[in-house]
């Protein structure tokens, strides 16, 4: 058996028994975003370090553990704390925990992360839909012998940001009064911030908002076939267009800032998917 998959089943047989639901939906939040999962009418947690072989967020603002609730009636796992490449995984463990989701059995994936501002138009506490996305050397996650349990050797990757969900959201943010951005997100690998002219390559290239996260997820998510959905939490503005240096605190504040409104969006969309 492909080693990554068998750890991927691993760590499934390890937690099936106290997976109280099927999920419906698998949301991963952001930094600064985590405190989402105390307005969800929370069931049971499973806490990562639990997990056999299962890899371990160190990075502050991002709690280890999965939370399986309700918002509104719809069944969702949430993940309370991503992994990350720059924190010195293999790019495969960064994307078992949206495997492993998949295997509980979510349907939809909806990805939030922190970024920074590239689109001259937005501002710090923007909401940006996720269009589409460029990756900026981050691995690519089916690097490697494919595993065909999950999905074929060659994905299409023409409409990864699901267009239902996409207008889903759109209509949830209007009827509730919530701006939002749209645009196109780069990851970059981390854990340094850009440096000015990174910047205006990456807008060059046509990206709106920058980070360190959600397209390696995003990419084997649409391996599995699941319907994947993003929104970016527009937290400062990237190196060379904001006047002050850039640090995680800043981006961890801005978070918590928009936290309310983001948790509303985020709430009235799914209860709609």
């Amino acid at each position: 058996m492909n080693e990554v998959y068998k750890k991927l089943t691993d760590c499934f047989e390890s937690i099936k028994d106290k997976i109280p639901f099927e999920p419906k939906v698998g949301l991963v939040l952001g930094s600064g975003l985590g405190n989402y999962a105390d307005s969800m009418k929370v069931v049971s947690e499973i806490e990562y370090s639990s997990i056999k072989g299962f890899p371990v967020s160190t990075v502050p603002g991002h709690a280890g553990k999965f939370i399986f609730g309700y918002v509104d009636e719809v069944p969702v796992v949430c993940m309370k704390g991503r992994i990350h490449f720059y924190e010195g995984y293999p790019i495969s463990d960064v994307v078992l925990p949206t495997r492993l989701m998949k295997l509980m059995g979510i349907k939809i994936l909806f990805l939030t992360n922190a970024s920074g501002g590239i689109n001259p138009d937005f501002k710090a506490g923007d909401f940006m839909l996720i269009t589409d996305h460029i990756s900026s050397f981050a691995p690519n996650p089916l690097i490697g012998p494919n595993i065909d349990e999950l999905g074929t050797r060659f994905p299409d990757m023409s409409s990864v940001y699901d267009k239902d969900l996409q207008d889903i959201i759109r209509s949830a943010a209007k009827d509730n009064g919530i701006a939002l951005k749209e645009g196109v997100y780069l990851q970059t690998t981390g854990p340094s911030f850009e440096s000015p002219i990174e910047i205006k390559a990456f807008a060059t290239l046509g990206a709106d908002a920058v980070g360190m996260s959600t397209v390696v997820e995003a990419i084997a998510a649409n391996h599995m076939g699941l319907k994947i959905c993003g929104i970016s939490c527009v937290c400062n503005l990237a190196a060379g267009i904001s006047p002050t240096p850039l640090t995680h605190e800043e981006v961890q504040q801005a978070g918590r800032d928009a936290a309310p409104l983001f948790e509303k969006l985020v709430r009235e969309s799914i209860k709609r998917f």
